[in-house]
């Protein structure tokens, strides 16, 4: 079943947070709205491209822009079945939007799924959704978790419709784990040999 999702980024989302899960939600046929605030659809955000190189945290160096295919202030958050909401720089200063807000207090409220990644619980602390739920994030992001009334694991944690991951490397999960709670179900058909042609 065809579920439409809504993706909330902003400026220096980090690039494989938005564009992996994008692309993949996609290809097994969810429709995916990706929105801003002040933007409209056909803008762009910039995109960082967070690196561990042995560093006491991660680097940032420029990534792709990445287009908004709706515009937010369109959007009515009742119309959408899920929320991914990925990391990065952008969860910082998205939280500061009253409408982004109450959009992703409505899919809680809602009980609908949402896949948040890394920096993503910064976005649902302010939105106050996190009391008595377990979840994970990149480890930084570990104090405002619980002080926002969260139980931190470390590892791709699912709480009812909560789907959490700590960085891109756990998109495999993380992904996987997300389409169970949106109850996709992916069909694979017979290998197909390699053609001599």
């Amino acid at each position: 079943m065809s579920h439409d999702l809504l993706m909330i980024v902003g400026d220096y989302v980090e690039d494989w947070e938005v564009i992996v899960p994008y692309q993949a939600l996609q290809a097994v046929g969810h429709e995916v709205d990706a929105v801003c605030p002040d933007k409209e659809a056909g803008d762009t955000v910039a995109t960082a491209v967070h690196d561990f190189t042995g560093e006491q945290t991660y680097s940032e160096k420029p990534g792709h822009t990445f287009e908004l295919s709706a515009t937010f202030d369109d959007v009515d958050a009742e119309s959408y079945d899920g929320l991914v909401i990925p990391g990065g720089r952008a969860p910082e200063y998205l939280r500061t939007y009253d409408e982004v807000i109450e959009c992703v207090q409505h899919f809680f409220e809602e009980d609908k799924p949402v896949a948040a990644l890394c920096h993503a619980p910064q976005l649902l602390n302010a939105a106050g959704v996190l009391e008595g739920r377990a979840l994970t994030s990149y480890p930084a992001v570990r104090a405002e978790v619980e002080s926002g009334g969260g139980e931190w694991h470390d590892g791709v944690t699912v709480d009812g419709n909560l789907v959490t991951g700590r960085v891109f490397t756990d998109h495999v999960e993380w992904i996987s784990e997300f389409l169970d709670v949106l109850g996709t179900d992916v069909q694979h058909g017979e290998p197909m040999p390699a053609s001599d042609d």
